[in-house]
């Protein structure tokens, strides 16, 4: 008897990748990273995510030098240049709308990839502030012995 998770892989339930939540960014590049190796050709993806696309080689026609056109590449390069468009696919599937607007211009894994970086490092700043700001309130905060709960308080202050 199969099981529901079962049936969920089977229908390709793990088919998409995980879904970022902007104060979640740490979990969610480890379980992408994860996501993208566990893809054919898993490593080549987090390749071009990590150090960039496939350099297209050129190559010289009747004298004059071109890159070489999808067609002409190697059976390796060709994998990796659609890896570059696969890693892209990837990150851009994992994005809510209002991230996925800010970003959607580029064009290259890891461009992408460290624009988000760069995006939500500024949503951590900002939760660092707030924890900053709550450990200063807490380390002002003093019993005054006598007093009660209730008589302490800003009204009280």
């Amino acid at each position: 008897m199969t099981t529901l998770a079962d049936k969920s892989l089977l229908s390709g339930g793990d088919n998409k990748p995980p879904m970022l939540e902007k104060h979640l960014y740490d979990s969610w590049k480890s379980r992408m990273e994860l996501y993208m190796l566990n893809r054919p050709h898993g490593r080549m993806i987090l390749a071009s995510v990590e150090k960039g696309p496939l350099v297209w080689p050129s190559i010289t026609v009747d004298g004059a030098t071109r890159l070489k056109e999808y067609i002409e590449l190697t059976p390796a390069e060709a994998i990796q240049a659609d890896c570059d468009i696969k890693a892209i696919n990837i990150i851009l599937q994992g994005l809510p709308t209002e991230i996925y607007a800010l970003v959607s211009q580029h064009r290259v894994a890891k461009d992408l990839w460290e624009k988000i970086k760069l995006l939500m490092q500024g949503t951590s700043l900002t939760k660092q502030e707030r924890e900053c700001k709550l450990y200063d309130e807490f380390d002002k905060f003093t019993y005054k012995k006598g007093e009660s709960l209730h008589e302490y308080g800003p009204a009280a202050q």
